[in-house]
């Protein structure tokens, strides 16, 4: 079939039963990967790379630097998940910001393999501190929330190592886990939306290599947690994994001089100082033109037994 599924609502079900069959070149072209230029790896620093020219081989290189094959360290999925049923490349939708070009491999964790036909989820607050979907809660009108009053961290935002203690080990008996190593929302609920937005918000589905990628900004902050962006790992219809993604101090500084993060002043929390953030989920990042291109693999556990 062929077509480009770029924007349509979709339900989680019916990602996984069809889409990643009828189209995936359509799905990885509408996230602006094509021919072009080397690119040049580098973590917490920049490196040229023409926009919009990263090739597959070019990603192969820039993946060799993203990872092991490890079992990535789960977290909670926070106060803000919902399945924004958004099967998409470019989330940005009217969001101001520095473009951020990312690309994610899913891997087995015990076999080092791809994991084709993965849907990935993502989903970060704008510029402001805002999400998409609960932008009333998230700006302090529902009782403590990013930006906020005070500054008051959200209710029931992530706090704590991440989900199952110090060293890392995923949450155990989380919704749709089972139980399982990795698995999604230690004990958190999934959030009823309270407004129509979806900026920011999207999945994709893994490629024969384990890839997808995003066109989004560069997230911003709020009270208490330091950058980051969540990313959900479905497996045959399980939340196999949920973790987080985080960026280099440097770089987090030199976007937020910008424009719009330069009118959001104050953040109390960096990466030495967040209780989530571990070296693992930090993104491999590119200079990308006028924006960046960051690369992570995360390596999930679709067997669940905790290797």
């Amino acid at each position: 079939m062929g077509h480009d599924h770029e924007g349509q609502r979709v339900s989680r079900r019916t990602a996984l039963a069809g889409i990643s069959s009828i189209g995936l070149g359509a799905l990885l072209a509408a996230c602006g990967q094509g021919g072009g230029s080397r690119a040049t790896t580098t973590t917490g620093a920049s490196a040229s790379v023409s926009p919009q020219s990263v090739t597959t081989e070019d990603l192969t290189s820039l993946f060799a630097a993203s990872g092991t094959c490890t079992l990535t360290a789960g977290t909670t999925q926070g106060p803000y998940y919902f399945d924004a049923d958004k099967i998409r490349g470019d989330i940005r939708e009217d969001r101001a910001g520095t473009r951020l070009r990312l690309a994610v491999r899913i891997q087995d964790s015990e076999s080092c393999a791809a994991i084709p036909n993965a849907v990935v989820e993502i989903w970060h607050c704008d510029a402001a501190g805002l999400y998409s979907g609960a932008e009333s809660l998230s700006s302090g009108g529902g009782g403590g929330a990013p930006g906020g009053a005070g500054g008051t961290p959200p209710a029931g935002a992530p706090s704590g190592a991440p989900a199952g203690g110090p060293d890392g080990a995923p949450p155990s008996g989380g919704p749709d886990t089972g139980g399982a190593p990795g698995g999604a929302a230690g004990g958190a609920a999934d959030l009823t939306p309270t407004d129509d937005k979806r900026y920011l918000r999207g999945a994709q589905v893994t490629n024969a290599d384990g890839i997808v990628q995003f066109t989004t900004i560069w997230p911003g902050w709020y009270a208490g947690r330091t950058v980051h962006i969540h990313a959900m790992v479905h497996v045959d219809n399980e939340r196999t994994l949920t973790t987080q993604l985080m960026m280099d101090e440097k770089l987090n500084s030199a976007v937020f001089a910008k424009e719009p993060y330069s009118r959001h002043t104050g953040r109390d929390t960096f990466n030495d100082g967040d209780s989530i953030y571990r070296p693992g989920m930090l993104l491999t990042v590119s200079e990308d033109g006028d924006g960046y291109l960051g690369v992570i693999t995360l390596a999930a556990d679709p067997d669940h037994n905790g290797k």
